[in-house]
């Protein structure tokens, strides 16, 4: 098979081509089918806003299967001041991506989503059967919106046209390849560019609010490994969470401080308690990935932080690190 993936450059992009290209030979052989070919693509490879050049890079390349994971993101100034933006951008990405596979006959498309575009109001754990279950959060309704609608497109090539299109939902990622840009990160990579710059200022290491917040966290290499399974395996019509379990929920505090002390910084640690927590949490249930793949293992956020940390330290200058 040629799969082609989209978002190729970006943190769950990076990490696939990592396991396809320098896992171990014992593991490819067992788990990725290795006489797979993997395509990575991002946007400067192909602007998938872009129906024709969609269409005319999909027609080259030939793939037999796309994992979806290009996205117009960012965190939650972005996600609050450019809601139409977010909402264009994502959909027409969407749609051109399916609509072409269709055209070309591509009958495999696995898509991601984010356990973000949930209902706002809801009761926890939440799973896979809740998605639609009324609005979203109204700091990220244009990102949410478009998202869910991919889900639904999705579903219809399924029952419609026999297309083996479906989506999965990871919990919040993290880990090496991350964006570490402190106005469109998210949590960990926002909270270790803080603490590399605490350091290296000698200033106090603040996290805004209490800590007390709950967040369920996944190492991008963990994802990798189970997106291609989920590939390979799943075939139902509806999405399926990819999370650790409800007991690994981990506090905001609890991981900055596991990040100051990779940083050797722990004594300079401070929480601003007169800044808003946000949502307290947003507990996912794994049952379903559990009982499909019950030998899924995940990283400890210890060793996943000491894994991001040490590769921000030595990664070069084109990160921003002002």
């Amino acid at each position: 098979m040629k799969i082609l993936i989209t978002g190729g450059s970006g943190l769950v992009g990076s990490a696939i081509k990592e396991i396809v290209h320098f896992e171990n030979e014992d593991y490819k052989k067992k788990s990725l089918k290795n006489e797979n070919e993997y395509v990575f693509i991002s946007s400067k490879d192909c602007n998938l806003t872009d129906i024709d050049i969609t269409r005319d890079y999909f027609s080259k390349c030939k793939p037999d299967a796309v994992i979806h994971l290009a996205a117009y993101v960012g965190g939650l100034f972005r996600n609050m001041s450019e809601k139409i933006k977010m909402y264009e951008i994502n959909t027409q990405i969407n749609y051109n991506v399916l609509k072409v596979c269709d055209e070309l006959n591509i009958n495999r498309v696995l898509s991601c989503l984010s356990t973000c575009i949930f209902p706002d109001k809801t009761t926890y754990p939440i799973d896979e059967t809740m998605l639609h279950n009324g609005p979203p959060h109204f700091s990220n309704d244009g990102y949410a919106y478009s998202k869910r609608m991919l889900e639904v497109h999705s579903r219809m090539y399924y029952e419609n046209k026999n297309r083996l299109y479906n989506c999965i939902i990871p919990t919040n990622i993290y880990g090496k390849y991350d964006n570490f840009d402190l106005e469109d990160a998210h949590v960990i990579p926002a909270l270790v560019h803080k603490c590399y710059l605490a350091k290296k200022n000698d200033e106090d290491f603040v996290v805004k609010g209490s800590g007390k917040p709950l967040r369920q966290f996944i190492y991008n290499l963990d994802l990798a490994k189970l997106i291609l399974k989920v590939l390979f395996n799943y075939n139902d019509k509806e999405p399926i969470i990819l999370s650790v379990s409800e007991e690994d929920e981990v506090s905001i505090g609890d991981v900055a401080r596991t990040i100051a002390k990779w940083f050797k910084y722990e004594e300079r640690i401070k929480f601003d308690c007169d800044s808003a927590d946000g949502q307290f949490k947003k507990t996912a249930d794994n049952k379903k990935l559990m009982t499909l793949f019950p030998d899924t293992e995940f990283t400890s956020i210890d060793k996943g932080i000491a894994t991001t940390v040490e590769w921000f330290n030595i990664t070069p200058d084109y990160l921003i690190r002002k």
